[in-house]
């Protein structure tokens, strides 16, 4: 009763003061005519605060967008090891969480920028009043008022709105700011806003700032260098540039008082960093393994397969914070690297300065951004990328991207100012240097994967980025004959078959005649003399008589190209890259099995799921939850089977011969079981050498990019083949000493390397002339052939009738019929080798 009567008495005062109030209204309003204009505007001001919050609050984004936002991320790319080698990035970026900024940093930056932080709502009103009056203060002069936003605000604007200058801007942050704080925490959206504030140099979050100012980590930060990042937000393009150093270190002074004032940091600790330097770094140390080449060839790929930026898809190259995994072997490719240069070096010799890499427009003054903008450089002993500035008779000035001058010494009569070229120190000053005008390329493979360890398409990435090495279409001059070869030995020879090697014609038709080629060394040879020392006469033999289209269609199998079957393509006379020879030799090596060659293993977003990977074998049972008691489950060969495993063992075998005696002994002193051939195209205008183990296999080529003569004096053997030696010897500890292993259904036979015929009574060894040859069953070759057997008949015959002897005579019939000799009676009739 009493709850009831409680109840109606509320309820009459309400209506009483109800009534009061609506009575006073009215009355004010029939009488005053100051308060009808009052009501008015109040009732208008709030009516437009209402529309403008609803169109303003109708279009904003949805702060819960924040719980999933993934920010655009560079790739980051790693090795063999799986150490990181580069990244791609047009953005410094690196995602850190909550717990891996240091308590130092964070407070340097709520010092900074917002000491309520932890207490407003994501509005500070103080901070809000002064940007307001500031605001009215700077109407009209075209000066930017203080924006007086809080952290919260700040993050509000750089993800979810943009940088524009204006009050509808800064109350769609507010907005925003109100409605962050009631979706995330603290520590999230502080989270966010140390990874993606702008901080200049192209850096967006702390940890990459602190690498482009410090070249440190945020963790190795001291309390200075904590107190000078946090000033950037103001303005990240003014205190880290050369000539703002005062400003920066008052701005930065400034912070640390403010964390002493704040509690964060005792008065001595901010005394003796007051004291240090600014200590901003001019050039970050080089975070990216020098394989310029390799690396841009897996930003094509990676481009091609997931798209470039955020507008092609979640995985983008520059955006998707890919993990990629390559096959890249730093110190395989660091001595690609150095013996590709050396090469061109050796090669270039006293030929003299060969012009300028570029050249630049210096009458209107700007040649320093021009040359920075440039991207040239150069990562070759102290050499480095520099601009004549002037030259005046036998004085010039070199000019470097980040203003340094210089005088220049050594120079060549063509020079002139607006240069670019290579300088290297001398003195007090710089010499011009020579980059070669030849060029070339090196792959190293793993023939058993496929897998691209290391790839040098020319001098220096940095002076341009065609690869010879993929790119660069070149004739394969002899290095094309192994697969001729192998040819033959799937149509009926072997390695000991004897070919002419004198001259071979073929008609071609009533319109073209006859074409002969002629030229060699005459007479009769094994077919293992032909390759070892590269005999065309033969190599044609063998083409014609394997049949043209038989052996277009082994190198087409091999993935060196598709040509027309023509003779001249037996001799290499068709196009193809060092990646496309070297993945065919690979096969030699690998029992005639081909795989793609890769450049990348798999790649990763940034989640860590596999989305992409090169081995796409599926291994059946390798994932059981518990072992059923059967076979362990095993992958099957990777690639395909482009040759029979006989023919790319013998073929390969009789290549070791090349390194041995043949054209590319020059490797012999390595004492490796080492194959390969060398190649040199007519002119010559290209050298070539490919081969290896079957732990790596290399190639390399050199010549011109628009071809022309090389100069009569050079062979694959003396120009090609020692860039390869250099690989070999920079990396000797990872080759392996131990012979090539031999696929089943290869019988190894003792011959007489001359002739080709079987040996019983000696072994090989000591470089005789006794040497083991692989055949295919059935395919050996006796001691002696029908022709020997009959020539030593015959001899013995006529020695018997000079003779006159009655019982010689009845010998000679019984040999005429057909009955062996004795073995004694044989004679040798190898040819000379």
């Amino acid at each position: 009763m009493a709850d009831g009567s409680s109840f109606e008495n509320f309820r009459y005062i309400i209506r009483r003061e109800a009534t009061g109030a609506w009575a006073f209204l009215r009355r004010n309003w029939q009488e005053k005519r100051l308060f009808r204009w009052g009501a008015t505007l109040l009732g208008l001001a709030i009516v437009a605060w209402l529309i403008g919050w609803a169109l303003l609050a109708r279009n904003l984004p949805d702060a819960e967008t924040l719980l999933e936002y993934e920010p655009p991320l560079p790739t980051v790319v790693r090795g063999v090891d799986g150490e990181i080698v580069h990244s791609y990035a047009r953005e410094r970026r690196v995602q850190l969480q909550y717990a891996d900024f240091p308590e130092q940093l964070i407070e340097a930056y709520l010092a900074a920028e917002d000491k309520t932080f932890f207490s407003h709502g994501g509005i500070d009103a103080g901070g809000l009043v002064g940007a307001v009056v500031d605001y009215v203060s700077k109407m009209g002069s075209g000066e930017r008022a203080v924006g007086g936003s809080t952290i919260t605000q700040q993050v509000a604007k750089n993800i979810l709105l943009s940088n524009e200058y204006s009050i509808t801007r800064k109350l769609k942050e507010m907005m925003l700011a109100t409605r962050i704080e009631g979706v995330l925490s603290k520590q999230e959206i502080l989270e966010l806003y140390l990874n993606e504030i702008p901080l200049g140099r192209r850096s967006f979050g702390v940890q990459a700032a602190a690498r482009a100012y410090f070249d440190k980590d945020v963790g190795d930060l001291e309390l200075h260098e904590s107190a000078f990042l946090a000033v950037l937000p103001k303005a990240p393009e003014r205190y880290g540039r050369k000539g703002q150093e005062q400003a920066a270190l008052a701005r930065r002074n400034f912070v640390i008082d403010q964390m002493v004032d704040n509690g964060f940091i005792e008065q001595s600790a901010a005394t003796i960093a007051k004291q240090q330097p600014l200590g901003l770094v001019t050039q970050r140390r080089q975070r990216s393994a020098d394989a310029g080449y390799f690396l841009e060839e897996v930003r094509r790929q990676l481009i091609a397969e997931f798209g470039e930026t955020v507008d092609d898809g979640d995985n983008s190259v520059y955006g998707g914070g890919l993990w990629v995994r390559t096959s890249l072997d730093v110190e395989m490719q660091d001595a690609a690297r150095d013996a590709l240069r050396e090469g061109l070096l050796r090669y270039h010799g006293s030929k003299g300065w060969r012009g300028p890499i570029a050249t630049i427009d210096i009458s209107e003054g700007n040649w320093q951004s021009q040359l920075a903008s440039s991207f040239l450089g150069i990562n070759y002993e102290n050499w480095r990328i520099g601009l004549v500035t002037e030259r005046s008779g036998s004085s010039a000035t070199v000019g470097f991207a980040d203003g340094e001058t210089a005088p220049l010494s050594g120079l060549p009569t063509a020079l002139k100012a607006g240069d670019v070229i290579a300088v290297s120190p001398q003195g007090n000053g710089y010499r011009v240097r020579t980059i070669p005008e030849a060029s070339g390329g090196v792959v190293v493979q793993d023939p058993m994967t496929g897998r691209v360890l290391a790839m040098q398409g020319g001098f220096d990435s940095r002076l341009g980025a065609f690869n010879r090495a993929t790119q660069a279409e070149r004739q394969p001059g002899s290095t094309i004959k192994p697969f001729v070869y192998a040819t033959g030995l799937d149509n009926g020879f072997t390695p000991a078959t004897e070919v002419d090697n004198s001259s071979y014609c073929y008609y071609q038709g009533s319109r073209l005649g006859e074409k002969c080629f002629r030229g060699g060394r005459g007479g009769t040879y094994p077919l293992r003399y032909g390759l070892e020392q590269s005999q065309n006469i033969m190599t044609v033999q063998i083409a014609m008589e394997s049949g043209m289209p038989n052996v277009i269609k082994t190198i087409e199998n091999v993935g060196i190209g598709s040509y027309q079957p023509y003779p001249a393509f037996a001799l290499g006379a068709g196009e193809t890259t060092v990646l496309k020879m070297v993945n065919a030799y690979s096969a030699l090596a690998n029992h005639g099995r081909l795989n793609d060659p890769t450049l990348i293993d798999y790649v990763q977003d940034r989640s860590g799921k596999v989305i992409w990977r090169a081995d796409k074998r599926s291994c059946e049972g390798c994932n059981m939850a518990e072992w059923d008691g059967g076979a362990m489950p095993r992958l099957q060969p990777s690639g395909k089977q482009a040759m029979d495993a006989r023919t790319a063992f013998q073929t390969m075998h009789m290549l070791e011969g090349v390194v041995t005696r043949g054209t590319g002994k020059r490797l012999a002193d390595l004492e490796l079981p080492i194959f390969g051939k060398t190649g040199t195209t007519t002119g010559p205008t290209d050298v070539w050498f490919v081969g290896g183990t079957q732990d790596y296999v290399i190639g390399a080529y050199v010549g011109f990019d628009q071809p022309r003569n090389l100069g009569g004096w050079v062979e694959g053997g003396n120009t090609a083949s020692p860039i390869i030696k250099s690989v070999i010897q920079a990396t000797r500890d990872r080759w392996d000493d131990d012979p090539a292993i031999a696929p089943p259904g290869v019988r190894m036979v003792r011959v007489d390397r001359r002739t080709g015929k079987r040996v019983f009574d000696g072994w090989p060894g000591n470089g005789g002339d006794i040497i083991w040859e692989a055949f295919k069953p059935d395919t050996e070759p006796p001691r002696s052939t029908r022709a020997d057997e009959i020539a030593a008949q015959r001899k013995q015959i006529l020695e018997l009738i000079r003779r006159g002897s009655t019982a010689g005579s009845r010998s000679g019939e019984q040999e005429v019929t057909g009955e062996a000799p004795p073995a004694d009676f044989v004679e040798d009739q190898g040819g000379i080798y």
